[in-house]
């Protein structure tokens, strides 16, 4: 690598030496000086120009010595003009205010905040060469999103899973969290999850972050593992001036009454000659909370008693859960930014965030378990039900930071050292970043008691949506009957650590001779590595805890159910009596590792990427630009997992230690066109190729052989990545009131996409699950979206704003094998048909109001061996509410109410009216008071 940038040197220097060029460097804020993205920069007489990126600053390469005149252009603003002068091999440094006094229409509003966050990102969209949405941190505060995971869900084409009432996993386009990449300042974050590659967006607070931006069309110099779109975090940076920002809230969860507290503190500052500046912010939030959840696995095969092999029969239900959820969940994030201008072509920059987040959690769970239909004497027919029942709680340790419950401690943190210099005419940009991500559950213990010879059992299967069972004779289920079956307890850890090192070069090029254009090229390097390392003992007791009736139970039977009142959870071990029993004690407690619970789940995966690209962005006429290019990525992933054997009665026989490698390279061809038939009209076409890697545990060369089921699970180090060549055409058009009305399609051709199949093991005749590459799927959709404020209405309602977007898509999927059947046109896990945003919004110079919607519909989520046993994600309607009210220039008052709907999270098997998983949340109310304070 020295080597190629001691030959860039010298082929690039001599020639900015004796040109008689020179160079602009600049930055653009607004009044308050925060940095105005997305502002055109141009020097119109020479059709030069750059737009500026989110920290407002711009470069102008190779511009002719002498007098010129800048013109910049901002959507909903005046175009100012400043005139400069250029001195041969000197860079000209010059800092630009847009003032509120600039602005064209009266009607456009621009509060104590500065530029409007709308504004801000409707200009970076605008401004961008490729397919992106843009939304900033300014107008993620106009709705009432804690963490960054509800506030991506607002953007066009994008749907969340959620988990525990919180935005989690995002799904760009209709594919699944493990195909779309989420990036933080262009960096890959690290993932806690144990078995795939999601990052959790509901680790992040939403305050911590500057700008979302969506990239639904990557271009070469970005990473190529975006099959769905690229999802990149933007961090706060240190401001052009004192800035001061602290909020300080509270509020109630209605699932069970208890309070919420948020905190969080902002302060940057520059040295008056402007060369050092930082940023530090944090945040702090407390929620006590919880959730109602009714499980179901339906089945539609009995063994018939008239010839002992299985017979179809209407659907029952083999194993139903009541699930009752006490969770405290507490966010910390700190971010520390900074950066230092050596001189006009020298800065470099610091920019650091930890997460942290602590999940505690008591679940309390009444399984119904093994139930089989009991037929009439003689006949087919059913005339009841019988099964076993269980009743386990969920806990841990008490004291220190567990305090009785199951902790989930989640934290993740990124530290990143670039530079941004200028030889000559040669741009340079390079960083390092170091992340990691980790999730570790300590001392998580269970309490398990069972009726272990089946009951009668009352079946309501006649709303399939809520079925509910109960004892048929209450006598046969009394706490005396529930014996005994485990204590447990175990730990959890999962982490993964990332390095990657990046260095860009870029020079003006003129190619087409336009008056612009640019050749960039450069090389990434990343190292990745992911471990799991869980472990699993089960705890016999010397003597007592026999039935439910010898151990301190509580009763958590919950009148206001939101499943509905015919759950009756009853009665569970406490958690504090579990917390205090002494396992460690011999003399009341056995304990023995249960290896078949986590040796084939422990990995350790090594990967590292080698990537290059080159692309040209240029001119082809006043306007029409075309960005080109091509990225190479070289992957080699070292693997070590484990083999477990079990014998004939299922108990574990022996391991052995697997290792595995591989390696794979693609090469990413991509252009993008833009057309501007007018300066507030865009239109857009790319072509681009992505990849998505497999997650960690499927390259894992794990394999369990359950001889006792004559079943082998394996993972599979040979899995190739999924590909996918990708076409978008989009048209936009700006209002001058600061909104855009936009629509377009796009078709995703897709290979050797990943999905466990079904299969007989040659060497032992067992069934084989093992993740394969499918064949090809596909993916057509279509997007339109309006957002502007209604200012041609007449009084009052021209405050008012409207935020629409809609997203309809359909695919299709081929090579699906389980078995001998091959699964033809089906659905890709993932691709919700339609996804809707909306909000209605009402602003003056004092007071503003949004009604805020959310809706995706119901998609497949995971694939079964038959269209029976498909799981898919139900559809959800969100609603939500904010006001604020502002006080003074500084202060304002801000209250928020959400999930008015009380929208469950509800998973369905095979059609719509079959619950496999319903949850319910409550709504959630916060308020508070905002404080920003700006010094110029």
């Amino acid at each position: 690598m020295k080597k190629y940038l001691q030959f860039f040197i010298l082929i690039f220097l001599p020639l900015s030496v004796f040109a008689q060029t020179g160079n602009i460097q600049g930055t653009i804020s607004d009044q308050n000086g925060i940095y105005v993205p997305g502002a055109n920069v141009i020097i119109s007489e020479l059709s030069k120009g750059a737009i500026t990126d989110f920290d407002g600053k711009f470069t102008i390469l190779d511009v002719p010595t002498g007098d010129h005149t800048l013109q910049i252009s901002y959507l909903g603003y005046a175009t100012i003009e400043q005139n400069i002068n250029i001195k041969g091999g000197e860079t000209t440094v010059v800092s630009i205010n847009l003032n509120p006094k600039s602005l064209e229409l009266d009607e456009v509003q621009v509060s104590a905040y500065g530029l409007s966050g709308q504004a801000k990102a409707l200009n970076t969209q605008k401004t961008n060469q490729n397919i992106t949405n843009v939304v900033s941190t300014d107008q993620i505060g106009k709705f009432p999103d804690a963490n960054i995971g509800d506030a991506v869900k607002r953007i066009p084409g994008i749907t969340m899973q959620v988990d525990q009432g919180e935005a989690r996993n995002v799904i760009v386009r209709g594919l699944a969290p493990q195909l779309n990449s989420v990036t933080l300042n262009g960096s890959r974050i690290p993932s806690a999850e144990g078995d795939n590659r999601n990052v959790q967006m509901d680790l992040i607070p939403s305050d911590m972050i500057q700008t979302i931006e969506v990239n639904k069309a990557v271009t070469p110099d970005m990473d190529g593992d975006a099959l769905g779109g690229s999802v990149n975090l933007i961090t706060r940076s240190s401001p052009q001036s004192f800035r001061l920002s602290t909020t300080l809230g509270s509020g109630v969860s209605f699932i069970n009454d208890e309070p919420i507290y948020n905190i969080g503190f902002l302060y940057g500052d520059r040295t008056k000659n402007g060369k050092f500046g930082w940023m530090i912010a944090t945040s702090y939030n407390n929620v006590d909370f919880g959730s109602d959840n009714v499980e179901a696995e339906w089945v539609n095969e009995a063994e018939s008693p008239l010839t002992e092999e299985d017979i179809e029969v209407n659907p029952f239900v083999e194993e139903s859960d009541i699930r009752t959820y006490q969770v405290q969940r507490i966010r910390r994030s700190f971010s520390a930014n900074v950066d230092y201008a050596f001189d006009a072509n020298n800065t470099i920059y610091l920019k650091t965030m930890y997460n942290w987040r602590d999940d505690r959690e008591n679940r309390f769970r009444l399984r119904f378990r093994k139930m089989e239909p009991v037929f009439a004497d003689g006949t087919e027919n059913i005339i009841g039900y019988e099964g076993e029942i269980r009743r386990q709680t969920k806990g841990g340790i008490p004291g220190g930071r567990i305090k009785n419950t199951r902790l989930e401690d989640q934290r993740m943190q990124n530290y990143s050292l670039g530079g941004n210099h200028l030889l000559g005419n040669l741009k340079v940009d390079w960083m390092a970043s170091y992340a990691m991500a980790s999730e570790e559950r300590p001392n998580e213990r269970y309490a398990e008691y069972e009726i272990g010879d089946a009951i009668g059992i009352n079946a309501n299967l006649g709303n399939p949506r809520y079925p509910s069972f109960s004892p048929s004779n209450a006598s046969d289920a009394t706490l005396s009957n529930f014996e005994l079956k485990e204590f447990t307890e175990e730990n959890q850890f999962t982490e993964e650590k990332d390095f990657n090192a990046f260095l860009n070069f870029q020079i003006p090029a003129d190619i087409f001779g336009a008056g612009d254009g640019t050749i960039k090229f450069g090389a990434r390097f990343k190292s990745k590595n992911k471990e799991r390392d869980n472990d699993f003992i089960e705890v016999e007791p010397v003597s007592g805890f026999d039935t439910l009736a010898d151990v301190e139970v509580s009763d958590y039977t919950k009148t206001d159910f939101l499943a509905g009142g015919q759950y009756a959870a009853g009665e569970f071990v406490d958690p504090a009596f579990l917390g205090r029993l002494d396992f460690s004690n011999a003399a009341s407690f056995d304990k023995s590792s249960v290896e078949d619970e986590f040796l084939a789940g422990n990995f350790d995966v090594d990967e590292k990427v080698y990537a290059g690209y080159v692309m040209a962005n240029q001119k082809l006429s006043e306007k029409l630009s075309v960005l080109a290019g091509v990225r190479l990525e070289n992957t080699k992933i070292n693997s070590l997992g484990n083999e477990v054997i079990f014998d004939d009665e299922g108990d574990f026989e022996s391991f052995n230690e697997v290792r595995d490698e591989s390696s794979y390279t693609n090469v990413l061809p991509g252009i993008h066109f833009k057309f501007d038939p007018t300066n507030r009209t865009v239109l857009r076409f790319a072509w681009t190729n992505t990849i998505a890697r497999p997650n960690y545990v499927d390259l894992v060369p794990f394999r369990n052989v359950i001889n006792e089921d004559e079943e082998i699970e394996t993972g599979n180090a040979e899995l190739d990545p999924t590909r996918s060549m990708n076409f978008d055409l989009v048209a936009e058009h700006y209002f001058e009131s600061v909104g855009i009305i936009s629509g377009g399609v796009f078709y995703k051709d897709i290979k050797d996409f990943i999905y466990t199949s079904l299969s007989e093991d040659t060497a032992t005749g067992y069934d084989l699950f093992q993740p394969l590459n499918g064949d090809s799927a596909s993916i057509f959709g279509a997007e339109v979206a309006f957002q502007r404020q209604l200012d041609f209405l007449p009084g009052f309602a021209k405050n008012l704003s409207i935020y629409l977007n809609y997203t309809m898509l359909t695919s299709s999927t081929d090579g699906i094998r389980n078995g001998d059947e091959i699964r033809e046109n089906i659905d890709l896990p993932g691709t919700a048909p339609n996804m809707f945003n909306g909000s209605l919004g009402y602003a003056d110079k004092k007071f503003s109001l949004r009604l805020s919607t959310n809706f995706s519909d119901a998609y497949i989520d995971e694939l079964g061996e038959n269209s029976f046993e498909d799981r898919y994600y139900d559809k959800q309607f969100f609603v939500d509410l904010n006001a604020s009210f502002t006080i003074n220039k500084n202060l304002r008052l801000y209250a928020d109410l959400n999930n008015i709907t009380n929208q469950p999270l509800r998973y369905y098997q095979g059609v719509e009216n079959r619950t496999q998983q319903v949850e319910f949340y409550e709504k959630r109310l916060t308020f508070g008071l905002k404080y920003d304070l700006f010094k110029k």
